[in-house]
């Protein structure tokens, strides 16, 4: 076989001893922790959600780990948790 098969081929055995149990085989990161973030701005998960302009829903269901923040929102979330002050400041005048 290939080389690059080779490769492909022992990703998948890694996937499936993964899924069967054997968390040696991967990897799990850890996403940004939103109730910390959101503590930091004294706001509650209403006014959160306002201030990043999406439903208080999926605050919650972040914070309660029910979905995880996509890769644009894990950036605002990082930007927030750096400096809460000045990147709502910025969210807000970008805005309008």
């Amino acid at each position: 076989m290939t080389k690059a098969f080779d490769k492909i081929a022992a990703g998948l055995a890694d996937a499936i001893a993964f899924a069967e149990g054997d968390k040696s085989k991967g990897r799990i990161v850890a996403g940004p922790d939103v109730k910390a973030i959101r503590a930091k701005t004294k706001l509650s998960q209403a006014g959160f959600a306002a201030k990043l302009r999406v439903p208080i829903g999926t605050v919650r269901d972040w914070e309660q780990h029910r979905r995880s923040p996509d890769a644009p929102a894990r950036t605002l979330l990082g930007m927030v948790d750096a400096d809460p002050k000045a990147a709502l400041a910025l969210i807000e005048k970008g805005m309008g």
